[in-house]
């Protein structure tokens, strides 16, 4: 069964978030849109707003879905849910994250992502920002 993780490409003045993952979790060091997995109970768009608030301290908005991706990794599959969203208070803090970056949608794959999220690029690249 794979692990369910809901991801948030926050959009704010045309930009998109990436957070970098910290030392000691799976992938550290690669970017990433923030998320994570779902807990009992909890849809997507709940973790979402769970995530980005315990991660980065930030309030958004979840719109619509933008894309699923399914990953196997060694360790584990992964099917990813990436919404849409919207930034509605705070200023991005590293609660959980390394580092975090604004960046132009031409500009992420110049980021390093891990292989489940770089699908979603040529999705967020085409979207009327």
């Amino acid at each position: 069964m794979p692990t369910i993780v809901a991801a948030a490409v926050v959009i704010e003045s045309s930009r998109v978030l990436l957070t970098q993952r910290a030392e000691g979790q799976h992938l550290a060091g690669l970017w990433e849109f923030p998320g994570g997995k779902l807990e009992s109970g909890e849809s997507p768009e709940e973790a979402l707003v769970r995530e980005c608030l315990e991660e980065c301290g930030i309030e958004i908005e979840v719109a619509e879905i933008l894309d699923v991706t399914f990953h196997r990794y060694p360790e584990k599959d992964v099917l990813l849910l990436f919404y849409r969203c919207s930034l509605i208070s705070g200023e991005v803090r590293h609660l959980q994250v390394a580092a975090h970056a604004w960046v132009d949608p031409k500009e992420l794959g110049r980021y390093e992502l891990p292989p489940a999220d770089r699908r979603v690029i040529a999705r967020i690249q085409t979207l009327a920002l």
